[in-house]
């Protein structure tokens, strides 16, 4: 079974767990339009593509996406931005027939980060702490959105249990 996780955000990323544990991050694809970016829809159906491409006995692709909603104090058009990149996401999970989950934040936070503090930087020490051989891509802060996706891709794996692959801890 192959473990893949989804962290939506424009700064977010996929985690792909491969069956043995080789672990893979591809970050969310963007385009510059103007001074801002966007999301990269043909840049994100590629990394469907390649999932599909996995997807051939006997391993099979099990995908959580991070369930996204709004914050206070964040302004409309980010929301905006941010529910399009969850819905891209979702299609290109669907057109690729990836099978899916979605995954609050609070449900795989609570159990991956429990007793932990919940930002962007304990996501990071968590993931290292559980992939220390993701150290190197997972050293800046810039980061924090393949270490959220990495240890939803952990949560599944743990949840339904597939793969002998325990990850060492420090």
């Amino acid at each position: 079974m192959v473990a893949v996780g989804i962290d939506p955000g424009l700064d977010g990323a996929v985690a792909i767990i491969h069956q043995g544990g080789r672990v893979e991050f591809h970050d969310t694809p963007t385009v510059r339009i103007g001074k801002k970016r966007d999301y990269d829809l043909p840049g994100m159906a590629e990394i469907m593509r390649r999932l599909d491409d996995i997807d051939v006995a006997p391993y099979k692709v099990l995908a959580g996406l991070e369930l996204v909603h709004s914050m206070p104090g964040q302004g409309v058009a980010s929301m905006f931005s941010f529910g399009g990149g969850f819905r891209a996401w979702e299609m290109a999970l669907v057109a690729f027939k990836i099978p899916y989950e979605l995954v609050s934040p609070q449900r795989w936070k609570k159990a991956m980060m429990d007793g932990q503090r919940k930002d962007k930087d304990a996501s990071r020490v968590v993931a290292c702490r559980l992939f220390p051989g993701c150290a190197d891509e997972l050293k800046l802060k810039k980061h924090h959105g393949r270490a959220d996706a990495l240890l939803v891709a952990e949560f599944l794996r743990r949840r339904y249990g597939f793969g002998n692959y325990r990850p060492t801890e420090r």
